[in-house]
């Protein structure tokens, strides 16, 4: 299968692989409660103006439009990424059913013991499979396992030889929470770190590559979350939680885009003597995005600005970034504010002794 569903050209597509991070940032809202957190927040969302903003000006695109487009698109894969791992979940409980059925019909005409359905039926994947925001997302979107039952059969497989299976197949204790422990455990040992799966995700997006360390922060913390006395009514995450963040996203991509001269030489006031195409392009689209953030979203601290900047330029960039934008950033910073055009505040520098 190739990545033709995304939308994007060819080479998009190269430049999304190559600035692809080793690691990506734990979301700072991720301990929140259900209720209060959602699958695209800030942090996601600057890392995909990172991306696209990169993509955009490295090729040269001329079109805001539809770079606007891509990037929103980006950003709702993601939240399809989030629902279809939850439905694995679903597939491979599924699957055990299917097989204990078969061994059920098996030991009836044999007279044999009958295999335990504890499994099979486990109390949270029945929650999971029955809850109505994940089967009104199945009625929008194809569930991606059901043309990969050979993957699904052999994760199972695994499952069933795994010390937490055979624990729990062997407690005497019933209590959903056992059950839902489960299949958190079983999610970090065969989901969560599976070049397999990887490649299968990467297969069908490119997006999802990049974006799957981030949305398995957020399926653990549903999973933990779940609560049997809601049935299917238990609250998944939504793909939003207003339209705040979605008007977020475009003003702070398009602010970068129609200012980047501007912001240039905002970065120029402060190194005069720094030659920029000695710099790394990542670097500037890097510092270009920071100071749109600061210039366009009054109720960002300044300081958060920069730190949120930083750990991406550390993530994207050559390992001297972090510390360079840092600085760089404080005194463009400081700048601005002199000259009246940043109407924030930030700490007196320290002074020396």
């Amino acid at each position: 299968m190739s990545n033709q569903g995304d939308g994007i050209s060819l080479s998009d597509t190269a430049l999304l692989k190559r600035i692809t991070p080793l690691r990506l940032p734990k979301p700072a809202d991720a301990g929140k409660s259900i209720n209060n957190y959602k699958m695209i927040n800030r942090e996601l969302i600057r890392i995909k103006t990172v991306q696209l903003t990169y993509a955009y000006f490295q090729n040269g695109n001329n079109d805001i439009d539809k770079a606007e487009k891509e990037l929103l698109f980006s950003l709702s894969k993601a939240y399809h990424l989030y629902n279809s791992l939850l439905l694995l979940i679903v597939a491979i409980t599924r699957m055990a059913r299917k097989r204990i059925n078969v061994a059920t019909a098996k030991a009836e005409r044999e007279g044999t013991e009958l295999p335990s359905q504890k499994f099979a039926f486990n109390k949270f994947a029945m929650q999971l499979e029955d809850n109505k925001m994940l089967k009104e997302f199945t009625e929008q979107q194809k569930d991606i396992w059901e043309d990969r039952t050979e993957f699904v059969k052999k994760l199972f497989l695994q499952i069933e030889q795994s010390e937490p299976y055979k624990e729990f197949m062997d407690s005497q204790n019933d209590d959903y929470e056992v059950h839902r422990e489960l299949w958190r455990k079983l999610y970090k040992l065969f989901i969560q770190n599976n070049e397999e799966l990887d490649a299968i995700l990467e297969e069908i997006s490119l997006y999802w590559n990049d974006d799957k360390e981030v949305v398995d922060t957020f399926v653990l913390k549903t999973i933990k979350r779940f609560d049997p006395k809601q049935n299917n009514k238990q609250e998944l995450l939504p793909e939003y939680g207003d339209d705040e963040d979605k008007e977020y996203a475009r003003k702070l991509f398009r602010a970068t885009i129609l200012n980047a001269n501007q912001y240039q030489e905002y970065m120029s006031e402060v190194s005069r003597h720094w030659d920029f195409s000695r710099l790394a392009y990542m670097d500037v689209v890097i510092m270009q995005l920071a100071i749109a953030e600061m210039l366009t979203f009054p109720n960002i601290p300044i300081n958060v600005t920069i730190n949120e900047f930083v750990e991406l330029a550390k993530l994207y960039s050559t390992p001297r970034s972090g510390g360079y934008i840092n600085g760089m950033l404080d005194a463009i910073a400081r700048n601005l504010i002199e000259s009246g055009k940043l109407l924030k505040t930030m700490p007196e520098r320290n002074k020396k002794q």
